[in-house]
């Protein structure tokens, strides 16, 4: 990439970190702070992100076409800006119908605003490049939760949970949304593959990748993976706090979730002509087994919840690189868009269930159940890699 590109990659990074901060980090990062505000229940709270996880699940497969129709930059500049007025709006809700349609709205924004979007406009844009891209991408995004967590915090003791919601959806909008237009602008500018990125899937391209075992076991991997991710973020504070940590020491273990994010995709970085795709695939997900040995190690050692933060930072870090590589490499990169769109349906699904499954677990067996739970859903994901060999594939 030339020094041009990189900076629009950069530029892209920052949009992906601040729209990640508002959309998928405010909620975990506010959640004590929204239930003492409204009076809700977790369970009611967490119906929100769950009908906006519903949604991108069903629309993520027809933003995979419109990014293969060369619309991924507009989605990525533009959605954003939805999103943040209906997070902006969610500290003023009188009623659970109010918080569930502002939760539609992001459902309906994110769609085509996150990572799937963005890995796929890079894939197609840079061809054999778009995996530093990717990566570069995720080094500097995964510092999101380490923004958010600790914004969140000053900003509820400063004005409260309408204040903090408002923070988030101004960091979106006069920050991510410009770095995201000219980022945009300056890739294409830059590159010779207008062509390419507007190539539509041929006909059936899909469909052939749907009929071929490996669509579905990594679906399926995935699936476990993002569930496992998103019951741990989404009640990180409590699960902390529940293994006898502080809530100042919860605060920090969670924000340093996003920079052990960018540790383990820097050390792949470091790696990436040693380690093949499907070993990189292994640790990661070994690393979430570790979260919950960790957890455990926690019931009488409260400090281990920084392992646990390092070990579910880097797991997933590497898991975030690693799917569109995985979904090129086994499904190729023909179609790649369509095809990445309905992959990630099954774990958009799952992220969706988390937070309401989260909410079950710790109701019917408080901390304990949900670590168990965790480290059953990453042993389920890593038997299914070990028995994924696609032709042709490294490590």
């Amino acid at each position: 990439m030339t020094g041009a590109q990189r900076g629009a990659v950069a530029l892209l990074a920052v949009g992906q970190t601040l729209t990640y901060a508002g959309v998928y980090y405010a909620f975990p990062a506010l959640l004590p702070a929204l239930e003492a505000a409204t009076g809700w229940t977790k369970a009611t709270l967490a119906l929100g992100p769950t009908l906006s996880y519903l949604l991108m699940a069903g629309l993520t497969p027809l933003t995979g076409r419109l990014v293969d129709r060369g619309l991924g930059g507009e989605m990525l500049a533009f959605l954003p800006v939805p999103a943040a007025l209906a997070i902006a709006l969610m500290g003023f809700v009188r009623g659970e119908g109010q918080w569930l349609a502002l939760w539609a709205v992001v459902g309906v924004a994110q769609a085509g605003c996150l990572y799937e979007t963005c890995f796929s406009f890079l894939t197609r844009r840079l061809g054999g490049e778009a995996r530093r891209a990717i990566v570069q991408v995720t080094l500097i995004a995964g510092f999101s939760g380490t923004i958010a967590f600790p914004f969140g915090h000053w900003m509820v003791q400063a004005t409260g949970a309408a204040g903090a919601l408002i923070g988030y959806a101004c960091l979106m909008i006069f920050v991510g949304v410009p770095a995201n237009i000219f980022g945009v602008r300056i890739l294409r500018a830059t590159t010779q593959r207008a062509g390419a990125e507007r190539q539509p899937a041929p006909r059936g391209r899909l469909r052939e990748a749907m009929a071929r075992p490996a669509f579905w076991a990594l679906s399926a991997l995935l699936s476990l993976a993002y569930m496992n991710h998103g019951i741990l973020i989404t009640y990180v504070l409590e699960l902390f706090t529940a293994r006898g940590a502080g809530a100042g020491e919860a605060a920090l273990a969670a924000a340093s979730i996003g920079p052990c994010q960018v540790l383990g995709r820097f050390l792949l970085l470091l790696n990436e002509a040693r380690i093949g795709n499907r070993r990189a695939t292994a640790i990661a997900l070994a690393c979430l087994i570790g979260t919950a040995c960790a957890l455990w190690l926690a019931g009488v050692a409260p400090a281990a919840i920084f392992l646990a933060a390092m070990f579910q930072g880097a797991g997933i870090g590497i898991i975030s690189i690693m799917r569109p590589v995985l979904i090129a490499d086994h499904l190729g990169r023909e179609g790649f868009g369509a095809i990445s769109g309905a992959v990630a349906v099954a774990p958009i699904l799952a992220s969706a269930a988390a937070p309401v499954a989260g909410a079950w677990l710790l109701g019917m067996g408080a901390a304990p159940l949900v670590i168990a739970t965790c480290a059953g859903l990453a042993l389920a994901s890593l038997a299914i890699l070990l028995r994924l060999r696609p032709a042709g594939s490294a490590g």
